[in-house]
Formats: C-alpha cells, structure tokens, sequence
C-alpha cells in the first residue's frame, strides 16, 4: 500500500494538511454542525468529532500507545463533538503531525481501529484520512479546499492502490470507485476512488 521512503527526510510531514484541517475546522459556524456530509451517516458535527477520535487513535499508533483508543473499530459508534472540541480538535491534530515527524512511527508493528498494521502503512492510513475527510469537511460546509500536494500524492496512492483490490479485500474503508474522466485533477481522482461523487453538494 504505501512507498514510504527509509529516509527520514523523505517522511511525509502531516503538518501541511494537519493546519489546514485546522483553519477549516475553525471557520466552521455553529449553525452548519447539524448539516449533511458526503459521508450519509454523519452530519458535520459526527465528522468533527470522527476527524478529533481519528487524530488521537493515529498519534497514539505512532507512538505505539496500544489501548481503547487504538483498539476500537470507529464504525462502532457513531462520532460526535464535545463542548471544548474547538480547542480539542486542533490541539489533536498538532498532536498528530508532531509524533509522524518521528521516524521511529514509521517502523514496527502498531495498531489502529483495531487492525494490526506496519507503522508506513498506519501512516499513509492516517495522512489519507486527513486529505479525504478534510475534502468532506470543505465540502460540507462550502469552503474551498487545496491539500498539499505531497499529502495528496500520498492519498492518490493509496486510494489508488485499494481501488484495484477486490471489494472483499478493500473492506468497510470506501465505497465502491466513482468513475472520472482520466484527465481529471488529482484531488478529484482521490474522492472519486474513495468511493465519493466529486460533484456532491449539501
């Protein structure tokens, strides 16, 4: 799944688009928390709170602090917002892209979700989850939306590689592939292979 080079300075650095899910977090108004997502089963606020479970889980994989919330499947219940999560959400994503700037994340074995993972693929997992739910979020809540490009370069691969797997093999992680035209922008690549329409709208 991931070509994660053994370079330290080749990691990809979550930084980028940890800050900018960040900003889009924050301009997110009160009365769009209980709006429709490209995600049937959440509103804005269970992607919030989806986003705030999926940073803590990650951070705690990097650093291979295995317990509750690297060992319970997300699907389990449904996610929400707390009353600080202003504070909580970013102060998590930080969290996160310092503990994969570490090299030692990258190794070994950890977990998350419950899955037993190499620590490449739980951070290419991670970085993916960032790139597609941050689209969701932008999306929802009309906001414009530009990942990096070396983030995104690691999500195409990613979605790109599970999209050829067999649906058994893929599992619960996307939706069936959405077809695009093959010049496409990459961005619209990596929602359409994520199993989203590209042109959704709430």
């Amino acid at each position: 799944m991931s070509d994660i080079s053994e370079n330290p300075a080749d990691l990809p650095d979550f930084g980028p688009q940890t800050r900018l899910v960040a900003r889009l977090a924050e301009a997110v108004p009160d009365d769009r928390l209980e709006g429709p997502t490209p995600c049937p089963d959440y509103a804005v606020r269970h992607l919030l709170g989806h986003i705030t479970g999926l940073a803590t889980a990650f951070a705690d994989a990097g650093r291979k602090r295995l317990g509750p919330t690297t060992d319970t499947d997300p699907s389990s219940t449904l996610p929400d917002i707390g009353p600080d999560w202003r504070e909580e959400l970013p102060r998590a994503l930080d969290d996160l892209a310092a503990v994969w700037r570490d090299p030692a994340a990258w190794t070994g074995d950890t977990r998350a979700g419950g899955v037993e993972l190499t620590g490449d693929v739980a951070g290419v997992i991670a970085l993916n989850e960032l790139v597609v739910h941050g689209w969701d979020l932008a999306r929802a809540t009309g906001q414009e939306y530009a990942p990096d490009a070396a983030s995104l370069a690691v999500s195409h691969a990613m979605v790109s590689a599970t999209a050829a797997e067999s649906p058994d093999a893929r599992g619960t992680l996307f939706g069936p592939p959405v077809p695009v035209r093959d010049e496409a922008p990459l961005l619209e690549q990596v929602v359409a292979l994520s199993g989203r329409e590209p042109s959704w709208r709430p």
